[in-house]
C-alpha cells in the first residue's frame, strides 16, 4: 500500500535517445524508479546501465524528495552528483552516463505536441469569425484531422487519410507526402488524386526547387506559376504531362517536446517530411489564409508524428513479445527440480538478468550408467542466443551419450562450424561421474569447475580448448581423476565471476573460491546458496548484463546409496 499521494500535478517527462518521450504521473509515493517492473519498481528504466534499485521519490516535509537507492554510476540532478535532493519544477535527473534517460521533474501541467497543435487551430477558427462557406469547410476538415492524431489505423491508412483531407481543404489536384530518406533526401511516400485514389509514388516528381525553398524557410510555400526552367526533367516532364500550374508545399515538423522557456534554450525543430500540393489551375492557393495553412502543417506533422511514435511502440511491444518467447525457451531448457543421484547429492541455480542470454544446464543418466554434468554458455543474448541453446540440446538429445565425450564436442563443434550463418559460438563443459567416483570430462573454453576437497579448493584444470562453433579443426581431449567421498565439485558460468558492483570491480575467481571454501560443512542446497547471497551482496544491486547459473555436485562415496 503506498505511503501517501503525490500532488495532483507530479510527473516525469522520460526521455531517451531515439525513443518517444512519455510523461508518467507520480502518483502514490513513495515512487521507485529502476530497472525491471519485477523489482518492485513503480516506473521501469529498460537501459542496462540502470541498477534494479536505482532511485526513489518520496515525501519530505518540504516538499518531494530524491534519493539514490545504489545506482552504480550515481544519480545527477542538473548535471550535479547528489544522494538526495529536493525536487523542484523543471530538474532533470539523470540516472548514470550522460547518453541514458533522462527524467524531467514537472509540478505543472505539461501540454503535449498534439494537444497544442488542436489549441492553435481552434484559436484560428474563434478568430476568423463566421468567415466564408470554403473557409468554414476548410476548418471544418482541419478538425476532422484532429482525430487522426489519436488514430490507432495502420500508418499508411492514416497518412492517407490526412492527404485526401489536405487536398479537400487546398482543392488541390493532387497530393503527396514525403519523408526524408537515410540520406536525409525528400522522397515520395504516399501519393494521392482529387477522387482519393492512390498514385504510384514514382510515377510522381515534385519540384525540388520549391520543396527546397519550403525547407530553407521552415513555412509554407505557396507557387502560383511553376517554373519549368527550375525544375529537373522528370518534375518538368510530369508538370506538362498532369497541365499543373501551381503548387504548395508545407513542411512539417515535430513540435518542440520540451518548451522553449523551461530550458532557456530555442528547441530545435526536427523535419519530419512535407505535404506537397499541386493543382491545374493557377489560382487555386491564393486565397488560402496563410493561418489555415499553418495550421493544416500543425496537424499534418502531428499526425505524422503520433504515427510514428505508434509504430514505434507496436515495433517495441514486437521485440518485448520476442523477449518473452526468448525467455520462456531458456525457462524450459533449464532442469526445474534437480534430485539427487546416490551417491552424488545434486542442486543447481539458474538466476537471469534482465536480457535473455544463453545459459544452460542439464544432469540425467546416460546409457552406461554414469551420470551427465552438463553446463554451457552461448555466446550473445536475446533470441538468437537461446534458439542456438535449444539447437545445442538438440543436438545432444539426437545422440548417445554413452560414447566417448570427445567424439560429442567434436560433433557438437561441426554442428555449430556447419551453421555458421547463426554467428555463434559457446564454452561448454561436460563430465560423467560413475558410482565409484570416477571423473570423465570435457571443456570448451568453459571456466574451470571448482574442486572442494578437505578444505582446500582447486581448479579441475588451468588450461582448456576454445568455444565450440569457432573453428572446425579444434580438437578435444578429455581428463580423468577419482573423487573422494566428501569431495564438492561448483561448475558455474562467468556471469558469476564477471558480475559487477557499482564501481564495475569484478567478483573475480579468487572470491569465488573463497566463499566457496567457506561453505565446506554446509548441506549442498545452503553452499548454493551462501554464492548466491555472496554475489548479490558484492553488486549492491547494481545492474547485470549476464545470468548467474551454479551447479553444484557432491560425492558421498561408493558405500552411499548402493
Amino acid at each position: 500500500m503506498p505511503e501517501s499521494t503525490a500532488p495532483l500535478n507530479a510527473h516525469l517527462e522520460v526521455v531517451f535517445p531515439d525513443r518517444p518521450t512519455q510523461v508518467v504521473p507520480i502518483s502514490d509515493l513513495p515512487f521507485f524508479i529502476g530497472r525491471g517492473k519485477e523489482n518492485g519498481n513503480t516506473l521501469s528504466l529498460d537501459d542496462m546501465r540502470v541498477s534494479r534499485n536505482c532511485m526513489v521519490i518520496r515525501e519530505d516535509a518540504a516538499g518531494l524528495l530524491l534519493e539514490d537507492r545504489g545506482q552504480r554510476d550515481g544519480i545527477f540532478v542538473n548535471g550535479e552528483p547528489v544522494r538526495a535532493w529536493l525536487l523542484s519544477d523543471g530538474d532533470r535527473i539523470r540516472p548514470g552516463t550522460d547518453d541514458g534517460y533522462q527524467l524531467v521533474f514537472h509540478l505543472s501541467p505539461e501540454a503535449t505536441a498534439h494537444e497544442e497543435a488542436e489549441t492553435k487551430l481552434r484559436s484560428i477558427l474563434g478568430s476568423m469569425g463566421s468567415g466564408t462557406v470554403g473557409e468554414l469547410d476548410g476548418l471544418k476538415l482541419l478538425l476532422e484531422l484532429t482525430s487522426l492524431v489519436h488514430s490507432q489505423l495502420p500508418l499508411e491508412s492514416v497518412l492517407a487519410s490526412m492527404l485526401d483531407n489536405a487536398i479537400l481543404i487546398t482543392h488541390a489536384d493532387r497530393g503527396m507526402l514525403l519523408e526524408p530518406d537515410a540520406a536525409g533526401v525528400l522522397q515520395v511516400k504516399i501519393a494521392r488524386g482529387r477522387d482519393r485514389e492512390s498514385l504510384r509514388p514514382e510515377s510522381v516528381h515534385p519540384s525540388r526547387s520549391v520543396l527546397g525553398s519550403a525547407i530553407e524557410l521552415q513555412t509554407a510555400v505557396v507557387n502560383e506559376d511553376l517554373n519549368l526552367a527550375e525544375m529537373n526533367l522528370q518534375s518538368a516532364q510530369s508538370v506538362v504531362l498532369q497541365l499543373l500550374r501551381s503548387s504548395v508545399v508545407i513542411p512539417l515538423y515535430c513540435m518542440p517536446r520540451q518548451k522553449a522557456e523551461r530550458s532557456g534554450e530555442t528547441p530545435l525543430k526536427q523535419l519530419l517530411g512535407a505535404v506537397y500540393l499541386d493543382s491545374r489551375r493557377t489560382a487555386t492557393f491564393s486565397a488560402l489564409d496563410r493561418r489555415i495553412l499553418d495550421a493544416l502543417g500543425a496537424q499534418a506533422g502531428s499526425i505524422l508524428d503520433n504515427a510514428r511514435l505508434i509504430e514505434r511502440e507496436r515495433e517495441r511491444q514486437r521485440l518485448e513479445q520476442e523477449l518473452s518467447l526468448a525467455r520462456v525457451i531458456q525457462q524450459a531448457l533449464v532442469p526445474q527440480g534437480l534430485q539427487d543421484h546416490p551417491p552424488y547429492s545434486i542442486s543447481g541455480l539458474y538466476r537471469p538478468c534482465d536480457e535473455v542470454g544463453g545459459d544452460y544446464y542439464d544432469v540425467f543418466p546416460t546409457p552406461d550408467g554414469r551420470l551427465a554434468l552438463l553446463m554451457a554458455d552461448v555466446a550473445g543474448k536475446g533470441l538468437g542466443a537461446a534458439l542456438v541453446t535449444t539447437m545445442l540440446q538438440g543436438a545432444l538429445s539426437g545422440m548417445t551419450l554413452g560414447i566417448d565425450p570427445v567424439k560429442v564436442f567434436n560433433h557438437l563443434n561441426q554442428f555449430l562450424c556447419d551453421r555458421a550463418s547463426v554467428g555463434r559460438c559457446a564454452t561448454m563443459f561436460l563430465g560423467l561421474v560413475d558410482k565409484a567416483g570416477g571423473l570423465e570430462f570435457v571443456s570448451a573454453g568453459h571456466p574451470s569447475p571448482l574442486l572442494m576437497r578437505r578444505g582446500v579448493v582447486s581448479e579441475l584444470y588451468s588450461t582448456g580448448s576454445l568455444p565450440i562453433g569457432l573453428f572446425r579443426e579444434e580438437s578435444y581431449v578429455s581428463m580423468r581423476m577419482q573423487l573422494e567421498p566428501g569431495d564438492t565439485i561448483l561448475l558455474y558460468t562467468d556471469g558469476v565471476t564477471e558480475a559487477e558492483d557499482k564501481e564495475r570491480n569484478l567478483f573475480q575467481d579468487a572470491r569465488l573460491k573463497e566463499v566457496f571454501r567457506q561453505q565446506e560443512e554446509l548441506p549442498l542446497k545452503d553452499v548454493q546458496d551462501g554464492v548466491l547471497q555472496a554475489v548479490e551482496i558484492f553488486t549492491e544491486g547494481a545492474s547485470q548484463s549476464d545470468d548467474v547459473t551454479l551447479l553444484l555436485v557432491r560425492y558421498r562415496g561408493s558405500g552411499d546409496g548402493q
